[in-house]
């Protein structure tokens, strides 16, 4: 598994906007999602900033949903919630892992054993 992680910022006042958007994700999106093989995606928020995670069973196919006819509808739909660099396009921060740990925990089927 190939964890992903990467910023972004918003426009003030953007950030119910946002939310909604993602409360609504369009079911072609989130099909699109799934079929590249992305296993779990999550947004945290400290507005204006946005930390997006996610994890993904091979890298090149993280391309292959950013370059999808849904995710670039999607993106349009999003562009003008976000500061953008001179080019236009959105800035994005990538992040580089430098530390990660899996223990006993991480294989729990959720049962409280106490």
């Amino acid at each position: 598994m190939v964890r992903h992680a990467f910023t972004m910022k918003l426009q003030p006042g953007a950030l119910a906007e946002y939310k909604r958007m993602h409360d609504e994700l369009w079911p072609d999106l989130f099909a699109e999602i799934e079929r590249c093989g992305i296993g779990t995606m999550t947004i945290f928020e400290a507005d204006p900033y946005l930390f997006l995670y996610s994890e993904i069973r091979d890298p090149a196919r993280w391309e292959e949903l950013r370059n999808s006819d849904v995710h670039r509808r999607w993106g349009d739909a999003l562009r003008p919630l976000f500061v953008l660099k001179e080019d236009g396009s959105v800035d994005i921060g990538d992040l580089r892992e430098i530390f990660h740990i899996d223990t006993a925990a991480n294989d729990s089927d959720g049962a409280d054993s106490g």
